[in-house]
């Protein structure tokens, strides 16, 4: 469960939305917040990117998928691993498509 200005947005036992509808970005940050980040433009822009993904193929990317899309959208800079550990650490396939309100990737342990 997560509080959001007074709702009690379902979750499931790892933190994800249980419903996508759910999602806005008062309740990004506040999962954010749980998972100790502090939301810049760059977050929001990968952020945007995985709901994106998401309405087009209905899937969270792994993090092999998502460093490729990054690059082909964002550029290579930002499509690399060290760019995504460093904004969302430890997984940043599982912690942004947390974040983003969407499920999360399949293959992603």
């Amino acid at each position: 469960m997560l509080m959001v200005d007074g709702q009690t947005i379902p979750t499931d036992k790892e933190g994800y939305l249980k419903n996508l509808g759910d999602w806005s970005n008062t309740v990004a940050t506040a999962i954010a917040q749980q998972e100790q980040i502090i939301l810049t433009e760059q977050h929001w822009e990968i952020i945007s990117l995985l709901r994106d993904f998401y309405q087009q193929y209905e899937v969270s990317p792994a993090m092999r998928v998502l460093v490729k899309t990054v690059g082909l959208q964002l550029g290579k800079e930002k499509g690399r691993s060290i760019y995504l550990m460093a904004l969302f650490p430890e997984s940043p396939a599982k912690v942004a498509s947390k974040i983003a309100g969407l499920p999360k990737p399949a293959n992603c342990l």
